[in-house]
Protein backbone atom coordinates (compact mmCIF):
# COMPACT_ATOMS: atom_id res chain seq x y z
CA UNK A 1 0.00 0.00 0.00
CA UNK A 2 2.81 2.38 0.95
CA UNK A 3 4.66 1.41 -2.23
CA UNK A 4 1.56 2.18 -4.32
CA UNK A 5 1.18 5.57 -2.65
CA UNK A 6 4.83 6.39 -3.31
CA UNK A 7 4.48 5.37 -6.96
CA UNK A 8 1.44 7.61 -7.34
CA UNK A 9 3.31 10.45 -5.68
CA UNK A 10 6.28 10.00 -8.01
CA UNK A 11 3.99 9.89 -11.04
CA UNK A 12 2.27 13.10 -9.98
CA UNK A 13 5.61 14.80 -9.35
CA UNK A 14 6.88 13.73 -12.80
CA UNK A 15 3.75 15.06 -14.52
CA UNK A 16 4.03 18.34 -12.62
CA UNK A 17 7.70 18.67 -13.62
CA UNK A 18 6.81 18.07 -17.28
CA UNK A 19 4.16 20.80 -17.05
CA UNK A 20 6.61 23.23 -15.42
CA UNK A 21 9.43 22.52 -17.88
CA UNK A 22 7.12 22.93 -20.88
CA UNK A 23 5.63 26.09 -19.43
CA UNK A 24 9.04 27.66 -18.82
CA UNK A 25 10.19 26.65 -22.31
CA UNK A 26 7.16 28.29 -23.95
CA UNK A 27 7.49 31.43 -21.84
CA UNK A 28 11.26 31.75 -22.48
CA UNK A 29 11.18 31.03 -26.23
CA UNK A 30 11.51 33.92 -28.72
CA UNK A 31 8.15 35.62 -29.11
CA UNK A 32 6.58 34.66 -32.46
CA UNK A 33 5.62 37.31 -34.96
CA UNK A 34 2.16 38.69 -34.37
CA UNK A 35 2.06 37.68 -30.69
CA UNK A 36 2.69 39.95 -27.70
CA UNK A 37 4.85 38.76 -24.82
CA UNK A 38 1.76 38.73 -22.57
CA UNK A 39 0.04 36.47 -25.08
CA UNK A 40 3.04 34.14 -25.00
CA UNK A 41 2.75 33.95 -21.21
CA UNK A 42 -0.99 33.27 -21.53
CA UNK A 43 -0.26 30.36 -23.90
CA UNK A 44 2.33 29.07 -21.42
CA UNK A 45 -0.34 29.22 -18.70
CA UNK A 46 -2.76 27.32 -20.95
CA UNK A 47 -0.09 24.66 -21.54
CA UNK A 48 0.52 24.31 -17.81
CA UNK A 49 -3.18 23.95 -17.01
CA UNK A 50 -3.79 21.72 -20.03
CA UNK A 51 -1.05 19.23 -19.08
CA UNK A 52 -2.30 18.99 -15.51
CA UNK A 53 -5.91 18.65 -16.65
CA UNK A 54 -5.09 15.97 -19.22
CA UNK A 55 -2.78 13.93 -16.99
CA UNK A 56 -4.90 14.34 -13.88
CA UNK A 57 -1.77 15.14 -11.86
CA UNK A 58 -3.92 17.46 -9.76
CA UNK A 59 -7.68 17.38 -9.28
CA UNK A 60 -9.31 19.58 -11.93
CA UNK A 61 -10.32 22.20 -9.37
CA UNK A 62 -6.80 22.42 -7.90
CA UNK A 63 -5.37 23.02 -11.36
CA UNK A 64 -7.99 25.74 -11.90
CA UNK A 65 -6.75 27.52 -8.78
CA UNK A 66 -3.21 27.72 -10.20
CA UNK A 67 -4.43 29.77 -13.19
CA UNK A 68 -4.96 33.14 -11.44
CA UNK A 69 -1.65 32.63 -9.62
CA UNK A 70 0.21 32.25 -12.93
CA UNK A 71 -1.75 35.04 -14.63
CA UNK A 72 -0.79 37.46 -11.89
CA UNK A 73 2.68 36.04 -11.23
CA UNK A 74 3.75 36.43 -14.87
CA UNK A 75 2.37 39.96 -15.06
CA UNK A 76 -0.41 39.24 -17.56
CA UNK A 77 -2.65 41.01 -15.06
CA UNK A 78 -1.25 43.59 -12.68
CA UNK A 79 -3.56 42.65 -9.81
CA UNK A 80 -5.07 39.45 -8.44
CA UNK A 81 -8.62 40.80 -8.47
CA UNK A 82 -8.66 40.83 -12.28
CA UNK A 83 -7.22 37.32 -12.47
CA UNK A 84 -9.87 36.06 -10.04
CA UNK A 85 -12.79 37.74 -11.81
CA UNK A 86 -13.75 34.51 -13.57
CA UNK A 87 -14.48 32.84 -10.23
CA UNK A 88 -17.28 35.34 -9.60
CA UNK A 89 -18.92 34.85 -13.00
CA UNK A 90 -22.71 34.73 -12.85
CA UNK A 91 -22.79 31.24 -14.44
CA UNK A 92 -21.03 29.83 -11.39
CA UNK A 93 -23.96 30.94 -9.26
CA UNK A 94 -26.42 29.42 -11.71
CA UNK A 95 -24.70 26.05 -11.33
CA UNK A 96 -24.51 26.51 -7.57
CA UNK A 97 -28.28 26.97 -7.51
CA UNK A 98 -28.75 23.98 -9.83
CA UNK A 99 -26.66 21.75 -7.57
CA UNK A 100 -28.66 22.83 -4.52
CA UNK A 101 -31.97 22.21 -6.28
CA UNK A 102 -30.68 18.76 -7.23
CA UNK A 103 -29.87 18.05 -3.58
CA UNK A 104 -33.46 18.86 -2.66
CA UNK A 105 -34.85 16.62 -5.41
CA UNK A 106 -32.64 13.74 -4.29
CA UNK A 107 -33.41 14.22 -0.59
CA UNK A 108 -37.08 13.47 -1.21
CA UNK A 109 -36.41 10.74 -3.82
CA UNK A 110 -38.30 12.64 -6.49
CA UNK A 111 -35.84 11.54 -9.16
CA UNK A 112 -36.06 7.90 -8.07
CA UNK A 113 -39.87 8.01 -8.18
CA UNK A 114 -39.77 9.36 -11.73
CA UNK A 115 -37.40 6.57 -12.77
CA UNK A 116 -39.45 3.77 -11.22
CA UNK A 117 -42.73 5.16 -12.57
CA UNK A 118 -41.31 5.33 -16.09
CA UNK A 119 -40.08 1.75 -15.94
CA UNK A 120 -43.47 0.54 -14.75
CA UNK A 121 -45.25 2.36 -17.58
CA UNK A 122 -42.78 1.72 -20.41
CA UNK A 123 -40.75 -1.40 -19.61
CA UNK A 124 -42.86 -4.03 -21.39
CA UNK A 125 -39.89 -5.57 -23.26
CA UNK A 126 -36.09 -5.64 -22.83
CA UNK A 127 -35.60 -2.93 -25.47
CA UNK A 128 -38.36 -0.75 -24.03
CA UNK A 129 -36.91 -1.27 -20.56
CA UNK A 130 -33.55 0.06 -21.74
CA UNK A 131 -35.36 2.91 -23.51
CA UNK A 132 -37.22 3.78 -20.30
CA UNK A 133 -33.97 3.95 -18.35
CA UNK A 134 -32.32 6.05 -21.06
CA UNK A 135 -35.26 8.46 -21.39
CA UNK A 136 -35.46 9.04 -17.65
CA UNK A 137 -31.68 9.44 -17.40
CA UNK A 138 -31.59 11.94 -20.26
CA UNK A 139 -34.61 13.83 -18.93
CA UNK A 140 -33.18 14.15 -15.44
CA UNK A 141 -29.75 15.02 -16.81
CA UNK A 142 -31.22 18.10 -18.47
CA UNK A 143 -32.05 19.57 -15.07
CA UNK A 144 -29.81 17.74 -12.60
CA UNK A 145 -26.09 17.44 -13.36
CA UNK A 146 -25.31 14.42 -15.51
CA UNK A 147 -22.86 13.23 -12.85
CA UNK A 148 -25.53 13.17 -10.13
CA UNK A 149 -28.06 11.64 -12.50
CA UNK A 150 -25.74 8.79 -13.47
CA UNK A 151 -24.82 8.16 -9.84
CA UNK A 152 -28.52 7.77 -9.05
CA UNK A 153 -29.58 5.83 -12.15
CA UNK A 154 -26.73 3.27 -12.23
CA UNK A 155 -27.88 1.42 -9.06
CA UNK A 156 -31.45 1.50 -10.38
CA UNK A 157 -30.29 0.00 -13.69
CA UNK A 158 -28.36 -2.71 -11.83
CA UNK A 159 -31.42 -3.40 -9.67
CA UNK A 160 -33.56 -3.82 -12.77
CA UNK A 161 -31.00 -6.24 -14.24
CA UNK A 162 -31.03 -8.38 -11.10
CA UNK A 163 -34.78 -8.85 -11.55
CA UNK A 164 -34.35 -9.91 -15.16
CA UNK A 165 -31.12 -11.91 -14.94
CA UNK A 166 -30.94 -12.73 -11.21
CA UNK A 167 -27.85 -11.89 -9.19
CA UNK A 168 -26.15 -15.16 -10.14
CA UNK A 169 -26.36 -14.25 -13.82
CA UNK A 170 -25.28 -10.62 -13.44
CA UNK A 171 -21.62 -10.39 -14.43
CA UNK A 172 -19.08 -8.03 -12.92
CA UNK A 173 -15.50 -7.14 -13.69
CA UNK A 174 -14.45 -8.21 -10.18
CA UNK A 175 -15.98 -11.65 -10.67
CA UNK A 176 -14.22 -12.03 -14.00
CA UNK A 177 -10.86 -11.11 -12.45
CA UNK A 178 -11.36 -13.41 -9.47
CA UNK A 179 -12.40 -16.30 -11.71
CA UNK A 180 -9.36 -15.79 -13.93
CA UNK A 181 -7.07 -15.83 -10.90
CA UNK A 182 -8.82 -18.90 -9.48
CA UNK A 183 -8.56 -20.73 -12.78
CA UNK A 184 -4.84 -20.01 -12.98
CA UNK A 185 -4.29 -21.16 -9.40
CA UNK A 186 -6.27 -24.35 -9.94
CA UNK A 187 -4.41 -25.17 -13.13
CA UNK A 188 -1.07 -24.57 -11.47
CA UNK A 189 -1.86 -26.67 -8.40
CA UNK A 190 -3.84 -29.75 -9.34
CA UNK A 191 -5.48 -29.15 -12.67
CA UNK A 192 -8.85 -28.63 -11.01
CA UNK A 193 -11.68 -26.70 -12.60
CA UNK A 194 -12.45 -23.27 -11.19
CA UNK A 195 -15.93 -21.78 -11.10
CA UNK A 196 -16.89 -20.00 -14.32
CA UNK A 197 -17.93 -16.36 -13.95
CA UNK A 198 -21.25 -15.23 -15.41
CA UNK A 199 -21.06 -13.83 -18.93
CA UNK A 200 -21.70 -10.19 -19.73
CA UNK A 201 -25.03 -10.38 -21.50
CA UNK A 202 -26.16 -7.98 -24.20
CA UNK A 203 -28.96 -6.72 -21.95
CA UNK A 204 -26.52 -5.87 -19.16
CA UNK A 205 -24.04 -4.11 -21.44
CA UNK A 206 -26.74 -2.23 -23.33
CA UNK A 207 -28.50 -1.12 -20.13
CA UNK A 208 -25.39 0.21 -18.40
CA UNK A 209 -23.79 1.84 -21.42
CA UNK A 210 -27.18 3.27 -22.35
CA UNK A 211 -27.39 4.86 -18.89
CA UNK A 212 -23.99 6.56 -19.28
CA UNK A 213 -24.58 7.72 -22.83
CA UNK A 214 -28.10 8.98 -22.10
CA UNK A 215 -26.78 11.12 -19.22
CA UNK A 216 -24.18 12.71 -21.50
CA UNK A 217 -26.67 13.31 -24.31
CA UNK A 218 -29.38 14.64 -22.02
CA UNK A 219 -26.96 17.13 -20.51
CA UNK A 220 -26.74 18.87 -23.89
CA UNK A 221 -30.37 19.97 -23.56
CA UNK A 222 -30.00 22.80 -21.03
CA UNK A 223 -27.33 25.18 -19.79
CA UNK A 224 -27.17 23.47 -16.39
CA UNK A 225 -27.19 19.92 -17.80
CA UNK A 226 -23.42 19.52 -18.13
CA UNK A 227 -20.34 21.65 -17.30
CA UNK A 228 -19.27 22.26 -20.95
CA UNK A 229 -22.52 24.15 -21.63
CA UNK A 230 -21.96 26.50 -18.71
CA UNK A 231 -18.28 26.91 -19.59
CA UNK A 232 -19.26 27.97 -23.11
CA UNK A 233 -21.92 30.42 -21.96
CA UNK A 234 -19.54 31.94 -19.43
CA UNK A 235 -16.73 32.32 -21.94
CA UNK A 236 -19.02 33.81 -24.59
CA UNK A 237 -20.08 36.37 -22.04
CA UNK A 238 -16.49 37.05 -20.99
CA UNK A 239 -14.91 37.14 -24.45
CA UNK A 240 -17.69 38.37 -26.74
CA UNK A 241 -19.93 40.08 -24.17
CA UNK A 242 -22.76 37.91 -25.49
CA UNK A 243 -25.43 36.18 -23.40
CA UNK A 244 -27.17 32.95 -24.42
CA UNK A 245 -30.40 32.76 -22.44
CA UNK A 246 -31.82 29.61 -20.90
CA UNK A 247 -34.62 29.32 -23.46
CA UNK A 248 -32.16 30.05 -26.30
CA UNK A 249 -29.96 27.15 -25.27
CA UNK A 250 -32.98 24.88 -24.83
CA UNK A 251 -33.86 25.48 -28.48
CA UNK A 252 -30.25 24.83 -29.47
CA UNK A 253 -29.57 21.72 -27.40
CA UNK A 254 -32.93 19.98 -27.15
CA UNK A 255 -33.14 19.14 -30.89
CA UNK A 256 -29.74 17.47 -30.56
CA UNK A 257 -31.09 15.34 -27.71
CA UNK A 258 -34.25 14.45 -29.63
CA UNK A 259 -32.28 13.23 -32.64
CA UNK A 260 -29.29 11.52 -31.06
CA UNK A 261 -30.81 9.76 -28.03
CA UNK A 262 -33.16 7.49 -30.04
CA UNK A 263 -30.35 6.81 -32.50
CA UNK A 264 -28.00 5.65 -29.76
CA UNK A 265 -30.77 3.46 -28.32
CA UNK A 266 -31.38 1.85 -31.72
CA UNK A 267 -27.68 1.22 -32.25
CA UNK A 268 -27.28 -0.29 -28.79
CA UNK A 269 -30.34 -2.53 -28.76
CA UNK A 270 -30.78 -3.48 -32.42
CA UNK A 271 -27.24 -3.46 -33.83
CA UNK A 272 -24.57 -3.83 -31.15
CA UNK A 273 -26.27 -5.57 -28.22
CA UNK A 274 -29.68 -7.06 -29.12
CA UNK A 275 -31.17 -8.46 -25.88
CA UNK A 276 -31.22 -12.27 -25.82
CA UNK A 277 -34.27 -12.54 -23.57
CA UNK A 278 -37.89 -11.57 -24.09
CA UNK A 279 -39.55 -11.44 -20.66
CA UNK A 280 -39.09 -8.56 -18.21
CA UNK A 281 -42.23 -9.03 -16.11
CA UNK A 282 -40.24 -9.56 -12.91
CA UNK A 283 -38.35 -6.29 -13.41
CA UNK A 284 -41.56 -4.32 -13.94
CA UNK A 285 -43.13 -5.97 -10.92
CA UNK A 286 -40.09 -5.14 -8.80
CA UNK A 287 -40.18 -1.53 -9.99
CA UNK A 288 -43.89 -1.39 -9.15
CA UNK A 289 -43.20 -2.73 -5.65
CA UNK A 290 -40.37 -0.28 -5.05
CA UNK A 291 -42.55 2.59 -6.24
CA UNK A 292 -45.29 1.50 -3.83
CA UNK A 293 -42.73 1.33 -1.02
CA UNK A 294 -41.81 4.94 -1.68
CA UNK A 295 -45.37 5.88 -0.71
CA UNK A 296 -46.98 9.22 -1.31
CA UNK A 297 -44.72 12.22 -1.64
CA UNK A 298 -44.48 14.09 1.66
CA UNK A 299 -45.75 17.68 1.94
CA UNK A 300 -42.16 18.91 1.99
CA UNK A 301 -41.38 16.81 -1.08
CA UNK A 302 -44.37 18.31 -2.87
CA UNK A 303 -43.12 21.80 -2.05
CA UNK A 304 -39.71 20.92 -3.50
CA UNK A 305 -41.39 19.62 -6.67
CA UNK A 306 -43.38 22.85 -6.93
CA UNK A 307 -40.30 25.04 -6.45
CA UNK A 308 -38.36 23.04 -9.04
CA UNK A 309 -41.23 23.16 -11.54
CA UNK A 310 -41.67 26.90 -10.98
CA UNK A 311 -37.92 27.50 -11.39
CA UNK A 312 -37.74 25.49 -14.62
CA UNK A 313 -40.84 27.23 -15.95
CA UNK A 314 -39.45 30.68 -15.18
CA UNK A 315 -36.13 29.74 -16.78
CA UNK A 316 -37.95 29.03 -20.00
CA UNK A 317 -40.34 31.97 -19.69
CA UNK A 318 -37.43 34.36 -19.22
CA UNK A 319 -36.28 33.69 -22.77
CA UNK A 320 -39.63 34.42 -24.38
CA UNK A 321 -39.65 38.18 -23.94
CA UNK A 322 -40.10 38.87 -27.66
CA UNK A 323 -43.48 37.10 -27.58
CA UNK A 324 -44.73 39.36 -24.77
CA UNK A 325 -43.33 42.58 -26.21
CA UNK A 326 -46.49 43.53 -28.16
CA UNK A 327 -48.71 43.01 -25.11
CA UNK A 328 -46.81 44.41 -22.12
CA UNK A 329 -46.03 48.06 -21.32
CA UNK A 330 -42.36 48.93 -21.81
CA UNK A 331 -41.77 49.43 -18.10
CA UNK A 332 -42.96 45.90 -17.38
CA UNK A 333 -40.94 44.48 -20.28
CA UNK A 334 -37.80 46.07 -18.84
CA UNK A 335 -38.63 44.95 -15.31
CA UNK A 336 -39.35 41.33 -16.26
CA UNK A 337 -37.08 40.67 -19.23
CA UNK A 338 -34.38 43.32 -18.86
CA UNK A 339 -33.35 46.36 -20.86
CA UNK A 340 -32.18 49.97 -20.64
CA UNK A 341 -35.56 51.66 -20.21
CA UNK A 342 -37.51 52.68 -17.14
CA UNK A 343 -38.82 50.04 -14.73
CA UNK A 344 -41.75 49.84 -12.33
CA UNK A 345 -39.24 50.52 -9.54
CA UNK A 346 -38.62 54.03 -10.91
CA UNK A 347 -35.05 53.38 -12.05
CA UNK A 348 -33.58 53.09 -15.52
CA UNK A 349 -32.10 49.82 -16.72
CA UNK A 350 -32.64 46.35 -15.30
CA UNK A 351 -31.28 42.79 -15.68
CA UNK A 352 -34.84 41.48 -15.60
CA UNK A 353 -36.59 39.63 -12.80
CA UNK A 354 -36.84 36.59 -15.09
CA UNK A 355 -33.11 36.56 -15.82
CA UNK A 356 -32.30 32.88 -15.48
CA UNK A 357 -29.41 33.30 -13.02
CA UNK A 358 -31.58 35.47 -10.78
CA UNK A 359 -34.39 32.91 -10.90
CA UNK A 360 -32.02 30.06 -10.06
CA UNK A 361 -30.40 31.83 -7.13
CA UNK A 362 -33.83 32.88 -5.78
CA UNK A 363 -34.86 29.20 -5.69
CA UNK A 364 -32.32 28.50 -2.94
CA UNK A 365 -33.89 30.75 -0.25
CA UNK A 366 -37.27 29.51 -1.46
CA UNK A 367 -36.25 25.97 -0.48
CA UNK A 368 -35.33 27.17 3.00
CA UNK A 369 -38.44 29.32 3.34
CA UNK A 370 -40.56 26.29 2.39
CA UNK A 371 -38.95 24.36 5.27
CA UNK A 372 -37.55 21.70 2.94
CA UNK A 373 -33.76 22.02 3.25
CA UNK A 374 -31.21 22.88 5.94
CA UNK A 375 -28.04 24.75 5.13
CA UNK A 376 -25.84 21.70 5.76
CA UNK A 377 -27.86 19.82 3.13
CA UNK A 378 -27.68 22.64 0.60
CA UNK A 379 -23.90 23.07 0.73
CA UNK A 380 -23.17 19.39 0.08
CA UNK A 381 -22.46 20.10 -3.59
CA UNK A 382 -19.64 19.71 -6.12
CA UNK A 383 -17.61 22.79 -5.23
CA UNK A 384 -14.74 21.50 -7.36
CA UNK A 385 -16.78 21.90 -10.54
CA UNK A 386 -17.54 25.51 -9.62
CA UNK A 387 -13.83 26.20 -9.16
CA UNK A 388 -13.13 24.54 -12.51
CA UNK A 389 -15.61 26.93 -14.15
CA UNK A 390 -13.87 29.89 -12.55
CA UNK A 391 -10.42 28.80 -13.66
CA UNK A 392 -11.61 28.13 -17.20
CA UNK A 393 -13.24 31.55 -17.49
CA UNK A 394 -10.16 33.29 -16.07
CA UNK A 395 -7.94 31.47 -18.58
CA UNK A 396 -10.30 32.36 -21.44
CA UNK A 397 -10.25 36.01 -20.39
CA UNK A 398 -6.46 36.08 -20.36
CA UNK A 399 -6.12 34.38 -23.75
CA UNK A 400 -8.60 36.83 -25.26
CA UNK A 401 -7.21 39.94 -23.57
CA UNK A 402 -3.69 39.20 -24.80
CA UNK A 403 -4.70 38.19 -28.35
CA UNK A 404 -3.33 34.67 -27.81
CA UNK A 405 -6.46 32.81 -28.94
CA UNK A 406 -6.61 34.73 -32.21
CA UNK A 407 -2.94 33.96 -32.89
CA UNK A 408 -3.44 30.23 -32.11
CA UNK A 409 -6.50 30.04 -34.34
CA UNK A 410 -4.82 31.70 -37.30
CA UNK A 411 -1.67 29.59 -36.89
CA UNK A 412 -3.29 26.17 -36.37
CA UNK A 413 -6.47 26.33 -38.45
CA UNK A 414 -5.49 28.54 -41.38
CA UNK A 415 -5.17 25.42 -43.57
CA UNK A 416 -8.94 24.92 -43.48
CA UNK A 417 -9.73 28.42 -44.75
CA UNK A 418 -11.86 28.10 -47.88
CA UNK A 419 -12.85 24.48 -47.12
CA UNK A 420 -16.52 23.43 -47.45
CA UNK A 421 -18.59 24.20 -44.39
CA UNK A 422 -19.30 20.50 -43.70
CA UNK A 423 -15.56 19.80 -43.61
CA UNK A 424 -15.04 22.65 -41.14
CA UNK A 425 -17.80 21.33 -38.89
CA UNK A 426 -16.50 17.76 -39.13
CA UNK A 427 -12.97 18.90 -38.25
CA UNK A 428 -14.22 20.77 -35.17
CA UNK A 429 -16.43 17.88 -34.01
CA UNK A 430 -13.73 15.25 -34.58
CA UNK A 431 -11.07 17.34 -32.83
CA UNK A 432 -13.25 17.95 -29.77
CA UNK A 433 -14.40 14.31 -29.52
CA UNK A 434 -10.81 13.10 -29.77
CA UNK A 435 -9.56 15.56 -27.14
CA UNK A 436 -12.46 14.72 -24.83
CA UNK A 437 -11.59 11.03 -24.95
CA UNK A 438 -8.18 11.91 -23.52
CA UNK A 439 -9.44 14.08 -20.67
CA UNK A 440 -12.68 15.25 -19.09
CA UNK A 441 -15.14 17.11 -21.28
CA UNK A 442 -15.07 20.05 -18.86
CA UNK A 443 -11.29 20.40 -19.16
CA UNK A 444 -11.43 20.01 -22.95
CA UNK A 445 -14.08 22.72 -23.24
CA UNK A 446 -12.12 25.08 -21.01
CA UNK A 447 -9.13 24.75 -23.34
CA UNK A 448 -10.76 24.57 -26.78
CA UNK A 449 -13.70 27.01 -26.55
CA UNK A 450 -11.53 30.18 -26.41
CA UNK A 451 -9.71 28.95 -29.52
CA UNK A 452 -12.98 28.19 -31.33
CA UNK A 453 -14.28 31.65 -30.45
CA UNK A 454 -11.18 33.21 -31.94
CA UNK A 455 -11.71 31.29 -35.18
CA UNK A 456 -14.47 33.74 -36.07
CA UNK A 457 -12.10 36.01 -37.92
CA UNK A 458 -10.45 33.05 -39.67
CA UNK A 459 -13.54 31.33 -41.07
CA UNK A 460 -16.04 34.17 -41.44
CA UNK A 461 -15.49 34.38 -45.19
CA UNK A 462 -15.68 30.60 -45.54
CA UNK A 463 -19.03 30.42 -43.71
CA UNK A 464 -20.39 33.64 -45.16
CA UNK A 465 -21.06 35.15 -41.73
CA UNK A 466 -19.71 37.97 -39.62
CA UNK A 467 -16.72 37.30 -37.35
CA UNK A 468 -19.05 37.34 -34.34
CA UNK A 469 -21.58 34.87 -35.80
CA UNK A 470 -18.84 32.50 -36.96
CA UNK A 471 -17.20 32.52 -33.53
CA UNK A 472 -20.55 31.78 -31.92
CA UNK A 473 -21.37 28.97 -34.33
CA UNK A 474 -18.02 27.17 -34.01
CA UNK A 475 -17.92 27.47 -30.22
CA UNK A 476 -21.46 26.08 -29.85
CA UNK A 477 -20.69 23.24 -32.27
CA UNK A 478 -17.53 22.30 -30.38
CA UNK A 479 -19.30 22.40 -27.01
CA UNK A 480 -22.05 20.07 -28.19
CA UNK A 481 -19.42 17.65 -29.50
CA UNK A 482 -17.75 17.56 -26.06
CA UNK A 483 -20.68 15.51 -24.72
CA UNK A 484 -20.33 12.80 -27.37
CA UNK A 485 -17.11 11.04 -26.35
CA UNK A 486 -18.22 7.51 -25.49
CA UNK A 487 -15.14 5.28 -25.67
CA UNK A 488 -13.14 5.80 -22.45
CA UNK A 489 -14.08 6.16 -18.77
CA UNK A 490 -12.00 9.33 -18.39
CA UNK A 491 -13.95 11.14 -21.12
CA UNK A 492 -17.01 12.07 -19.06
CA UNK A 493 -18.21 11.58 -15.47
CA UNK A 494 -21.13 9.34 -16.62
CA UNK A 495 -18.66 7.02 -18.38
CA UNK A 496 -16.48 6.93 -15.28
CA UNK A 497 -19.38 6.19 -12.93
CA UNK A 498 -20.80 3.35 -15.01
CA UNK A 499 -17.34 1.85 -15.54
CA UNK A 500 -16.63 2.22 -11.81
CA UNK A 501 -19.74 0.20 -10.96
CA UNK A 502 -17.89 -2.91 -12.16
CA UNK A 503 -20.83 -4.17 -14.21
CA UNK A 504 -19.32 -3.27 -17.55
CA UNK A 505 -15.73 -3.72 -18.69
CA UNK A 506 -13.52 -1.23 -20.49
CA UNK A 507 -13.44 -3.44 -23.60
CA UNK A 508 -17.22 -3.10 -23.87
CA UNK A 509 -17.07 0.68 -23.55
CA UNK A 510 -14.11 0.97 -25.91
CA UNK A 511 -15.66 -1.15 -28.68
CA UNK A 512 -19.05 0.50 -28.41
CA UNK A 513 -17.66 3.98 -27.93
CA UNK A 514 -15.40 3.89 -30.97
CA UNK A 515 -18.31 2.83 -33.18
CA UNK A 516 -20.63 5.46 -31.71
CA UNK A 517 -17.94 8.14 -31.90
CA UNK A 518 -17.56 7.54 -35.63
CA UNK A 519 -21.31 7.48 -36.26
CA UNK A 520 -22.03 10.45 -33.99
CA UNK A 521 -19.30 12.54 -35.64
CA UNK A 522 -21.08 12.10 -38.97
CA UNK A 523 -24.53 12.62 -37.43
CA UNK A 524 -23.50 15.73 -35.46
CA UNK A 525 -21.82 17.19 -38.52
CA UNK A 526 -25.03 16.91 -40.52
CA UNK A 527 -27.28 17.91 -37.64
CA UNK A 528 -25.21 20.94 -36.69
CA UNK A 529 -25.18 22.03 -40.32
CA UNK A 530 -28.98 21.76 -40.50
CA UNK A 531 -29.40 23.68 -37.25
CA UNK A 532 -26.85 26.24 -38.39
CA UNK A 533 -28.69 26.73 -41.68
CA UNK A 534 -32.32 26.76 -40.53
CA UNK A 535 -32.52 27.33 -36.74
CA UNK A 536 -29.53 29.08 -35.19
CA UNK A 537 -29.66 32.19 -37.41
CA UNK A 538 -33.01 33.01 -35.78
CA UNK A 539 -31.67 32.39 -32.26
CA UNK A 540 -28.01 33.32 -32.08
CA UNK A 541 -27.42 36.10 -34.58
Amino acid sequence: MIHANLSECHKRLLQFCIAVIGTVAIAAAPTPSGLEISGQYAIATMFFAGVLWVTGAFPLAVTALTIPVLLTGTGIYDDMDTALAGFADHLIFLFLAGFMLANAIQKYNIDRRIALYSMVKMGSSPRRLILAVMLVTAGLSMWVSNTATTAMMTPIAVGVLTQVLSRDELASADQAAETTDAAGTAAASDGGTAEVAPEFTNLQIGMLLGTAYAASIGGVGTIIGTPPNAILVGQLNAVLDYEIGFADWLLIGFPVVVVTLPLVWVLLTYVLYPPEITGVDDARAAAREQLAEEGALSPRGKRVAMIFAATAGLWVLGGLGEFFDPYLPSVWMTTLFGGDGATVFGVAGHQGLLYYVMVGVAAVPALVLADTMEWDELVDIDWGTLLLFGGGISLANALADTGATEWIAETVFSGLVGAPILLVIAAVVLLVVFLTEMTSNAATTSIIVPILISLGSVFSATLGLSDFSTALFLAVAGTIAASFAFALPVATPPNAIVFGSGYVEQRHMLRTGLILNAIMTAVLTGLIWLLFTFVWPHLLW
